[in-house]
């Protein structure tokens, strides 16, 4: 797989029947190793080792309903209260991040009423704050951090 814009991690890999997976620590399986799925386990390597997410409040794959619609997420960090804290939307490394994938997020976002979400294709990454009284969303420097002393999210 191609190496991405993230510090090195170790994944378990397997070949089973020619296909290669790696092992998704939050589902608790191995899963096919598909582009999307390598920037997938970068990012819940990063959100639990770099930025400290416990990997208990981190969800993978959910659908919900989208105007009678079923949709599905990438990644959902939970908060306070088992709220949605932070969206994450992962696109494969070839997969150009569009005004399009935007919309795609806060689509997504009007029913999860996160107050982050992030998009990356494992090159490139992208976060925004979403400001619910202006109705727009802001793009910040990075990913925050999840505060340990208080066991929250930061605000």
């Amino acid at each position: 797989m191609l190496k991405l814009n993230f510090p090195h991690f170790d994944f378990k890999l397997r070949d089973l029947n020619n296909r290669q997976e790696i092992y998704d620590p939050v589902r608790h399986k191995y899963v096919t190793l598909t582009p999307e799925e390598w920037v997938r386990q970068h990012l819940i390597s990063y959100l639990t080792f770099i930025k400290n997410y416990p990997i208990s409040i981190i969800g993978v794959e959910k659908q919900l309903m989208l105007n009678k619609l079923p949709k599905r997420f990438d990644l959902v960090v939970f908060g306070r209260n088992a709220n949605p804290f932070m969206l994450v939307e992962c696109k494969a490394p070839g997969v150009e991040i569009t005004e399009k994938t935007f919309d795609q997020a806060a689509r997504y976002n009007m029913l999860l009423k996160a107050e982050y979400f992030l998009i990356s294709n494992g090159m490139e990454h992208y976060t925004c704050r979403i400001d619910y009284e202006n109705k727009q969303y802001v793009f910040i420097e990075e990913i925050p951090d999840f505060d340990r002393t208080t066991g929250q999210n930061p605000k």
